[in-house]
């Protein structure tokens, strides 16, 4: 899952996003809440974690920007706001959640798990086509009886693939949703994970593959008898 964390205390936000990254989310952090406005925008998150009082323009603000343009996205105000009358306004606003610092790091992780739960959309836990299986909570892929666990990104890449099975997913998309727009990764890096995974589907007898569509991209598709 990718996150957007706001956050303008720069150590404060290092800190979190080691600890989310060790949790396996994806994360982009900006420090102000211009940029924040910005990327959530532009970029599909599965989740965003709003400090309130930022530069440019504070967390309420973004907020109301964003819920005023028709995104959904879940929000977290993570703050140090802690009046019964901001949580009101916060909630009331648009908010998913609102905690407060300091907080403890696992219920933090625990709430954000709760938010990215609750989608406008209903999203099964575990992911089938085919013969194949992908279980978003515990990373797995099972064919059978045989079971592959992935790593974060190679889970996302295929993530991506079984929700639209027979699509074509660019290179260019892989790297924006998991690598992010900043990334200092080679775009070469997607050939090598998508060798990886092709090599785990053969592994567990799945009867589907990758196939690759030649300056398109890629796509998950039933293996020809």
């Amino acid at each position: 899952m990718r996150l957007l964390l706001a956050e303008d205390e720069k150590e404060l936000s290092d800190a979190l996003v080691a600890i989310l990254k060790h949790n396996n989310y994806s994360v982009d952090a900006v420090y102000d809440g211009a940029d924040a406005l910005d990327w959530a925008e532009c970029t599909d998150y599965d989740g965003i974690i709003l400090d309130i009082m930022m530069p440019k323009m504070d967390g309420m603000q973004v907020m109301r920007k964003l819920r005023g343009s028709g995104i959904n996205t879940p929000i977290l105000f993570l703050t140090a706001k802690s009046s019964t009358e901001d949580k009101i306004l916060g909630l009331d606003l648009g908010a998913d959640d609102y905690i407060t610092k300091p907080f403890d790091m696992g219920e933090l992780l625990a709430r954000i798990r709760a938010m990215t739960r609750r989608k406008p959309e209903y999203t099964p836990s575990v992911l089938t086509f085919e013969n194949i299986s992908l279980n978003r909570a515990t990373y797995e892929l099972k064919c059978g009886d045989e079971t592959q666990k992935l790593g974060n990104k190679e889970f996302q890449m295929l993530e991506a693939l079984m929700v639209s099975p027979g699509n074509v997913i660019s290179t260019e998309q892989f790297m924006d949703k998991i690598w992010g727009y900043d990334s200092e990764s080679e775009i070469n890096v997607v050939w090598v994970y998508i060798s990886t995974l092709r090599k785990k589907l053969i592994q567990i007898n799945a009867n589907v593959e990758i196939k690759v569509a030649r300056g398109l991209g890629y796509s998950l598709e039933k293996k020809q008898s």
